[in-house]
Order: C-alpha cells, then sequence, then structure tokens
C-alpha cells in the first residue's frame, strides 16, 4: 500500500455531508465505511438488498477500485472521494449509458465550483488541462428486459499529492491530477460530496423533464475532444481519427483520414498530438 505524506487530513463524515445536501432524494441515505473493495460492489449488495433509491455509499479508501473498461482505480486512503449513488430509473437497458453523462455534468459543474475549469472526455472522465482528476462507472442490475437499479460510482483525486500520484501511478501520473493540484489548496471532500450529490438530483431533474437531448448539449459544451485527433484502443474496430461529437446515443463519432465515419460505442480513447 502506498504510504501517503503525513498531513491532517479531514474525514468524511455524515452529518457534515446531510447538513448541506438540499435534495429530497438523493442522499436520504448515507454509509461511510473506513475500506471498502469498492463503493460500486458496497451498494450493489444494498441495493440488491432493497436500498431505496438515493442511498449513497463512501469510503475512506477503496481496496479494488475499477473504472471503465475494469481499469484499476488508484484508491489511497483518506485524501481522495470515492462514492456511488444508487439510482432506479424506470428506462430500458439501452437508455443506460445516458446516466453517465448526467453523472459526469453534475461531477464538473461541482469543480467548477471551486474555481476549477473541468472538462468532460467521452465516455465518463472528467479533466482539468488535459489531466484526468476523476472518473465514473455505472454498474446496472437488470431484471429481464427492465433496470432495477444502476450504481453511479465516482472517483475524484482530491487532495492527493503530486508526489503521491507519482508513487502510486508511475509513469501514468502524467495523464493525472488531482483537485488540490489544480487549486493550490486543499479541499474540504464533505462539502464536496455534498456537491455533487446536490448537482446530481439537479441533473436527473433536468433529464426527467426537459430529456436526453439537453443533457447531450450540456455535455457537448465540455467535451474536450471534439475537433482534435484521437486514437480508438478498440480491439474490435481500432479507429485513428477527428472527433466530431457525440450522436443522439451518445456515441463517439470519429472520422477517419479517408473521410469515413465511425461510430464508437467501446474502447479507450487517447487524445493525440494536433496536427498543425
Amino acid at each position: 500500500m502506498l504510504r501517503l505524506t503525513p498531513r491532517a487530513v479531514d474525514g468524511l463524515d455524515v452529518g457534515a455531508i446531510r447538513r448541506q445536501l438540499v435534495g429530497e432524494v438523493i442522499g436520504a441515505h448515507v454509509y461511510i465505511f473506513a475500506d471498502v473493495a469498492s463503493t460500486n460492489a458496497a451498494l450493489r449488495s444494498l441495493a440488491e438488498a432493497g436500498a431505496q433509491e438515493g442511498t449513497v455509499v463512501l469510503a475512506e479508501e477503496q481496496r479494488a477500485g475499477r473504472g471503465r473498461l475494469e481499469t484499476t482505480w488508484f484508491s489511497p486512503p483518506g485524501v481522495n472521494l470515492y462514492i456511488s449513488v444508487l439510482l432506479r430509473p424506470a428506462i430500458r437497458t439501452a437508455a443506460v449509458p445516458i446516466f453517465s453523462f448526467i453523472v459526469s455534468l453534475a461531477l464538473t459543474e461541482a469543480i467548477w465550483a471551486l474555481g476549477i475549469p473541468a472538462g468532460v472526455k467521452w465516455p465518463n472522465d472528467v479533466v482539468i488541462n488535459g489531466r484526468k482528476a476523476a472518473g465514473a462507472r455505472l454498474d446496472v442490475g437488470i431484471v429481464g428486459e427492465r433496470v432495477a437499479y444502476v450504481v453511479a460510482g465516482v472517483g475524484v483525486n482530491v487532495n492527493i499529492l503530486r508526489s503521491e500520484l507519482e508513487a502510486g501511478l508511475g509513469a501514468a501520473a502524467m495523464d493525472a491530477t488531482s483537485l488540490r493540484e489544480a487549486l493550490g489548496r486543499p479541499i474540504d471532500r464533505n462539502a464536496l460530496a455534498a456537491s455533487f450529490l446536490n448537482l446530481l438530483e439537479k441533473w436527473l431533474g433536468l433529464y426527467a423533464t426537459e430529456g436526453q437531448e439537453m443533457i447531450l448539449d450540456a455535455w457537448r459544451a465540455r467535451d474536450v475532444l471534439t475537433g482534435h485527433r484521437v486514437a480508438v484502443d478498440d480491439r474490435r474496430a481500432p479507429v485513428t481519427g477527428c472527433v466530431t461529437g457525440v450522436n443522439a446515443h451518445g456515441f463517439l463519432l470519429v472520422d477517419d483520414d479517408a473521410g469515413t465515419r465511425h461510430t464508437v460505442v467501446s474502447g479507450a480513447v487517447r487524445r493525440m498530438a494536433d496536427e498543425r
């Protein structure tokens, strides 16, 4: 386990978070664990046991945090934010991906509120000056063709130091950052958690009243890939080209050098140096 630089850290606190919540659904029940395999896994267990919509799980540390495509999420104790929220939307499975965009919008808005300009990188990364600061993961429970629940989890590099990122991630730390590094001071994790939860309820409400296209338009306004060259590392159909945006389903659109448009449903996307 990575040993962090000794310093005062704020402990996650249910009362401190709930006092700042303003929504009616998200945060009705809040659980904080010292350590879990992952907050998504812990909340999936609660969901299967009948936990109500809006239940939230946080942890000081994750032993086996996972990002999209089963990548490991670096989850040291006491400095970052690992949080999962239980949703029970009345949707079919095909509609699930929009929740990744909703989560990203709530998270970027919470980070902007700190004074840090953050953007979104398809499909669920939050970046600051081109470096990843946060990511989201959806886990879905399905019964027949019906979605029983969606567990929306996020991991945010909050107060971890540059030296700790380098020690924990090695060369990959070049592409990572933290909110503390961007802002130049420590962040109150309880306040950030409450802000994210409040904004998640806001964006869920907008989705319910205004629909998917409104969510995608808001996401497009924060997108950092459109107009830039990328390499899509998809074993089935790797492609290199220029991103033209996302379609009505939230899939990435990439035009290759021959002018052929590709619709990217999955795969890791890496931004390349733009040609001048």
